[in-house]
């Protein structure tokens, strides 16, 4: 018998476009890699919401931003 645990980790790449959540927290520690994935996330049809949160963890600057998509109330849903 297998074990199969389905397990979403966080380092996922985005859901595929018909699977596109309406809003995204992206958030990571700032450096290229987040600013690449607030980009990516642009480009994709998503638009910015807010500004920026920036905390400190004691080791380095942290960085979250918001981002939604515009469309059809149909958007994916996925439960958590």
């Amino acid at each position: 018998m297998s074990d199969s645990t389905d397990v979403t980790d966080a380092t996922d790449p985005a859901p595929a476009a018909d699977e596109r959540l309406r809003y995204r927290l992206l958030s990571g520690p700032d450096d290229r890699a987040f600013c690449e994935r607030v980009s990516a996330a642009l480009a994709d049809g998503y638009r910015l919401w807010g500004g920026p949160a920036v905390t400190f963890n004691g080791e380095r600057v942290i960085v979250a931003q918001a981002v939604v998509l515009d469309g059809p109330a149909t958007a994916a849903v996925v439960p958590a």
